[in-house]
C-alpha cells in the first residue's frame, strides 16, 4: 500500500477506506510488537531471573540425593562412616615438609583462671604451623596453644594467636 502513494484515489470514500485499512494494519503491528516484547521479557526472565537459579539449585540437590542413595545402596564392609571429629581434624592443605626446621612457640594463658582464680589443667592443644622466609632459607613457626580448663568453674581458656599480615592463613 505504501508503494502506491503517488497513485492515491481522488474519491473521498476510497480515501477513507484506505485510511481505515492503514489504521487497522498499524493496530495489528502494534499488537504484534507488544506480544513480542512480552515473549522477550519472559525469555529473559527464564534465562537470567531468580527462577532459573532455583532450577539449577534444584537440579544440583537432586543429583546430590541420587549420589546419597547410590552410596546407601552399595556400602562397603571395610569402610566405616567418618565421624564429625575426623572430618574436622582433617587438614585442608598439604602439610609442610618435615625437612624444614621448626621453631616452637608456646602460647599459654597462665596457671590460674581469670574468672575465679582456680587452677587450670590442660585439656588439649592446637598447633598452628606458619611458613616464614628468612633470607636464604625457610623456617616453620609452630604456635602451640594449650586448651586449659578451670577445675573450679569449668571455664575453658586458650591463648590467642599472634597478629598476622593476612588473616586468611589462621586456622
Amino acid at each position: 500500500m505504501l508503494n502506491d502513494l503517488h497513485n492515491l484515489p481522488d474519491d473521498t470514500t476510497e480515501l477513507k477506506g484506505l485510511v481505515g485499512s492503514l489504521a487497522n494494519e498499524v493496530k495489528s503491528q502494534a499488537l504484534m510488537i507488544e506480544k513480542l516484547k512480552h515473549q522477550l521479557a519472559g525469555a529473559r526472565q527464564q534465562r537470567f531471573g531468580a527462577s532459573s537459579e532455583a532450577l539449577d539449585q534444584l537440579q544440583l540437590k537432586l543429583e546430590e540425593e541420587e549420589v546419597a542413595q547410590a552410596a546407601e545402596l552399595s556400602p562397603t564392609e571395610d569402610t566405616e562412616p567418618a565421624t564429625l571429629s575426623e572430618a574436622k581434624d582433617k587438614p585442608k592443605r598439604k602439610p609442610l615438609p618435615d625437612n624444614l626446621p621448626r621453631l616452637d612457640h608456646l602460647l599459654s594463658v597462665g596457671d590460674e583462671c581469670s574468672d575465679c582464680g582456680g587452677k587450670l589443667k590442660t585439656v588439649g592443644e592446637n598447633v598452628t604451623e606458619e611458613l616464614e622466609y628468612v633470607p636464604g632459607r625457610f623456617v616453620v613457626n609452630r604456635f602451640i596453644r594449650p586448651r586449659m580448663a578451670c577445675s573450679c568453674c569449668e571455664a575453658f581458656t586458650q591463648a590467642e594467636l599472634p597478629s598476622r599480615l593476612c588473616a586468611a592463613v589462621q586456622n
